[in-house]
């Protein structure tokens, strides 16, 4: 009886023992779990900039701009560090990170289809166009001046008029020596000259209302009564056309788009993209090295400066203020962006924190703090 006892209790063993085994070997021969990721080891990044409001500034050794703060939170999200340098222009930057003296250039660099070709470029970082500024016309001007009468004066339309006047009176003139110089006690000269002379005088003044009235003769006397209805006439229409001609005059003057632009004093910036446009349309154009030479033209005599959107407005709301205005839409709509030398491993990694700022919102209150919410000056404005 004691041993039927003892058998059973000795089997109970192995379900214990089978799953300690069963945890042994999951142990010692399964896959261990894999640690966290560390993050990749940091790098330094070399960005080249060109100084221009409000993208790229650079004081007291102090970067700045939204370009810059754009491109440090790409950066921060990378676990990069930056090493900025400064460039003279856009084509030094381009040709830097060419010559493998930086990784990445950015400011206002445009995206077009030549520069594709040489390097690669990040998504937009703004949408940009083109537009005018002209010299502020909000303020008084002084009133013309002498050389704007002597213009006036001399303008084709008002030269037609004045000598059409003067073939007009040649024939009255002529009726009035013929019929006054029989009188016995008239004022003219029997001969031809100096008579037709004094015959026109007395014509273009009946002509302008100031007619002589001391003509003797009925007829003469006839002739001038007609002849002032006729002065009458004149006279209104030659002012209609007057105005008229100060009217054209002025609205031609006025630049809306860049359809006005031809004819006009030009200012933009050398080796930019506004610079290519004015250049493709047949437009002439002064074309400065330095941007502030080139917004601070419209100081001077200059009708226009044509360039970035975003870099006249933030240039009229800062220290061009109160110097010009923005007119008309915005033309050539490009974008801006980084670019990198073709194959950059750079592109994709700052593309995707570029995405990832769009949809956290960081990349609005960046844009925001810059522009302001005016969508016009931010969001449409290149290089």
């Amino acid at each position: 009886m004691s041993s039927r006892f003892a058998r059973p209790g000795k089997p109970a063993r192995w379900p214990i023992l089978a799953i300690v085994a069963l945890i042994v070997g999951m142990l010692a021969g399964g896959p261990a779990i894999a640690p966290p990721k560390a993050h990749a080891e940091p790098r330094s990044v070399t960005f080249t900039m060109s100084t221009l409001s409000p993208f790229t500034m650079v004081k007291d050794g102090h970067f700045s701009g939204f370009t810059v703060d754009v491109w440090n939170e790409i950066a921060r999200r990378n676990g990069w560090t930056t090493v900025f340098r400064e460039d003279k222009d856009v084509p030094a930057q381009f040709n830097a990170v060419d010559a493998g003296d930086a990784d990445v250039a950015g400011g206002a660099i445009s995206i077009t289809a030549e520069r594709t070709e040489r390097f690669d470029f990040s998504q937009p970082t703004l949408n940009a166009g083109l537009q005018i500024m002209v010299p502020d016309t909000s303020s008084e001007h002084q009133p013309p001046g002498l050389v704007d009468f002597l213009k006036l004066l001399f303008a084709k339309p008002m030269l037609f008029w004045l000598l059409t006047a003067l073939a007009l009176a040649l024939i009255p003139a002529h009726l009035y020596w013929f019929f006054e110089r029989r009188h016995s006690d008239a004022d003219i000269s029997t001969s031809y000259f100096p008579g037709i002379f004094q015959a026109m005088n007395a014509a273009l003044g009946s002509l302008i209302a100031v007619g002589d009235d001391s003509p003797r003769h009925w007829l003469t006397r006839t002739l001038t009564l007609l002849w002032a209805f006729v002065g009458v006439i004149f006279v209104a229409f030659y002012t209609a056309t007057l105005t008229a001609h100060l009217t054209v005059e002025k609205f031609d003057s006025q630049i809306q788009g860049p359809k006005d632009l031809y004819g006009k004093k030009v200012a933009t910036v050398a080796n930019t993209t506004s610079a290519a446009y004015l250049d493709a349309n047949s437009i002439a154009s002064t074309k400065f090295d330095d941007t502030d030479q080139a917004l601070n033209a419209i100081r001077q005599d200059y009708d226009a400066v044509v360039f970035d959107a975003p870099v006249l407005r933030f240039f009229l709301n800062h220290q061009g203020a109160g110097a010009g205005e923005v007119t008309g839409p915005i033309f050539e709509a490009e974008d801006y962006g980084f670019a990198f030398r073709l194959n950059s491993e750079l592109r994709k990694p700052v593309n995707a924190a570029l995405l990832a700022m769009r949809e956290d919102g960081t990349y609005d209150r960046i844009k925001q703090g810059w522009f302001g919410d005016d969508q016009s000056s931010s969001g449409d404005g290149p290089n």
